[in-house]
């Protein structure tokens, strides 16, 4: 694979200025790939390439678009050890879990929308009282398509398959620090068919085609995944030509454990904590503990911290691994720090520095911080890292408003063996999403969250009606 390339209109072609950017391999430090960063150019012809392919891919049958989607998820499956490789080497995550969990979203977000499409009707009667109006769906248009590296085919899947769905078209802008599981991903579209111009890809950096991408005239849709942060920024750059924009932004989950919580809650709710090495925006960093369980649940996390084992992506095995880069680290270790220092947080497990035998690559140890409030920066802003805050509660009443008092809304997590209050307390917490005692929501749940978590809704029929206009008919004649 050339990572160098662009893939424009159904071909893999040569960026027209194409500056070069490194991409770091998080475990040791060292260059994995070398990919060129788009000009403006770049971004206009692959805008070009989508526009005109949108003229016959919006009207093709749903009959055709199923098929396709069935041949991409074939593909992607007899690749998907390939794909859990690059994502491993580009981004961190430890070769089981990247096979697993990171290459396995994707094929799993593709069959969730092969299956809402099949079930989705794009023209229908207004009422059955009402036979002469007809509301139609319609596919907005060129989309674009920006992803974070996170979890790479987790968010290109949940993007680039309701917009092949629905008959859009689009440019995807993978994220800088992972894109070769981007490039792997336009290979097996090409493989599967796609029509010339439907998907484009082009390398680059947020402040550069990112932004040239939010701002350009003839995308009538923005979807992105990252930070609070750049989701503004490409809300305002947006607004001049009134564009579409769905964002799914940054969270700071409360995990809401009663005292009549399942035994292993605690270690269950650390671990989720951790995973991905805690760069997951619906992570549950914030852990709100009933008082009479809260020495108990500290001895609990405290240990199940210490027995996280951090270690090389390559290697196989239930560790975590490193931060995606040395900007993360930093930001990492300073979070820590100001836990420490300025917030007056208990330190029960982790702190600075690199886990022992780990001197080179991003890693840092597991961190639990006890005793914390909700005026602390680390209850406060999203750390994106292996690092839990705990601190207890004495009633419902407080821990709702603990939860709630935060400017993020994603996931919300509770714990308890009652029915009735895992209900009632689900109502009441303000996030797009809520689980409770571990249990997983279903494919084709939507995916989204309230406030500065964003505003737009990813997977099952939700995923395709953001990309989709809404067109009502009167006098209809049969």
């Amino acid at each position: 694979m050339n990572t160098r390339k662009f893939y424009i209109d159904g071909q893999w072609v040569d960026p027209i200025l194409g500056q070069p950017l490194d991409v770091i391999n998080p475990s040791t430090e060292e260059v994995y790939a070398t990919i060129s960063l788009g000009s403006e150019a770049d971004v206009e012809a692959a805008v070009t390439a989508a526009r005109r392919a949108f003229v016959d891919w919006s009207v093709t049958d749903k009959t055709e678009r199923l098929a396709l989607m069935r041949r991409i998820l074939t593909i992607y499956q007899s690749r998907s050890d390939e794909m859990g490789e690059i994502i491993s080497r580009e981004m961190g995550a430890p070769i089981d879990m990247a096979e697993a969990s990171q290459s396995g979203s994707g094929s799993y977000h593709i069959k969730a929308f092969i299956d809402a499409l099949e079930e989705f009707e794009f023209e229908r009667i207004l009422r059955p009282n009402t036979p002469e109006d007809r509301i139609i769906h319609e596919p907005i248009g060129v989309c674009g398509l920006i992803t974070p590296w996170n979890w790479p085919m987790n968010q290109i899947a949940l993007k680039v398959m309701p917009a092949l769905a629905t008959g859009c078209t689009m440019v995807l802008k993978p994220s800088e620090l992972s894109p070769v599981s981007a490039m792997l991903f336009a290979d097996i579209l090409h493989e599967a068919g796609v029509p010339a111009g439907v998907f484009n890809l082009v390398n680059g950096d947020g402040a550069g085609v990112g932004t040239m991408i939010s701002g350009h005239p003839d995308i009538a849709l923005i979807s992105f995944t990252g930070s609070s942060r750049a989701g503004i920024a490409i809300s305002r750059n947006a607004a001049d030509s009134l564009k579409r924009v769905s964002l799914e932004l940054g969270g700071k989950g409360a995990n809401i454990v009663f005292a009549d919580a399942p035994e292993e809650a605690v270690q269950q709710g650390v671990a989720r904590c951790f995973n991905n090495t805690g760069q997951s925006c619906n992570a549950p960093t914030r852990m709100l503990v009933e008082r009479s369980r809260y020495e108990e649940a500290l001895a609990e996390a405290c240990e199940q911290a210490e027995r996280t084992a951090v270690d090389l992506a390559e290697k196989r095995g239930g560790h975590i691994g490193p931060l995606v880069s040395q900007t993360q680290f930093d930001k990492v270790q300073e979070m820590i720090q100001r836990g420490i220092s300025e917030d007056g947080a208990r330190l029960l497990a982790g702190g600075l520095g690199r886990p022992d035998g780990l001197q080179r690559g991003y890693y840092v140890r597991p961190t639990v911080f006890a005793d914390c409030h909700n005026n602390m920066s680390i209850m406060r802003e999203e750390i994106f890292g292996p690092v839990l805050s705990m601190m207890p509660f004495d009633t419902e009443e407080e821990a709702i408003a603990i939860a709630n008092d935060t400017a993020y809304g994603l996931t919300n997590y509770i714990q308890t063996r009652d029915p009735e209050k895992a209900r009632r307390v689900a109502r009441r917490l303000r996030s797009g999403m809520v689980d409770i005692n571990g249990k997983a929501r279903s494919a084709g749940a939507p995916f989204g969250g309230y406030k500065q978590s964003g505003n737009g809704r990813e997977g099952g029929k939700w995923g395709l009606e953001e990309f989709l206009e809404v067109k009502a008919v009167g006098g209809w004649m049969a």
